[in-house]
């Protein structure tokens, strides 16, 4: 469960940077994440709000935004949103070649996890 090291980061990292701003409440953090991670959004919030409990952060909202991931192919040039196939299992699967030519591609973002921004009470 990568999630809860992960909300482990969010809540350290706002709580630093809430302090360096003279923060007396968060009310928001606005969290981008690229689909890549793989991460669980609702599980994400889960471990964000038992992790910032007592903390500057309590009862703030995470507001997450999920980034499609990109690619370019290194053979013809290509660019776009990374294609998924779905198994059996019914779970998708991005699909790591170009669509166009098959060749090899160069993942440009769908792999970030980050603060946007903060809303705060000063």
């Amino acid at each position: 469960m990568h999630e809860f090291s992960t909300a482990q980061g969010i809540v350290e990292t706002a709580i630093h940077y809430a302090k360096k701003n003279k923060a007396k409440k968060v009310k928001k953090v606005f969290l981008e994440i690229g689909e890549l991670t793989f991460l669980n959004v609702e599980q994400l919030k889960f471990s964000y709000d038992i992790l910032s409990k007592d903390t500057i952060l309590d009862n703030s909202e995470l507001v997450v935004e999920v980034k499609s991931a990109t690619y370019k192919c290194m053979k013809c040039g290509a660019s776009g949103k990374l294609g998924k196939i779905e198994n059996e299992d019914h779970f998708s699967i991005p699909v790591f070649h170009c669509p166009k030519c098959g060749g090899e591609i160069e993942i440009l973002s769908g792999r970030q996890c980050f603060i946007k921004n903060m809303e705060i009470e000063v």
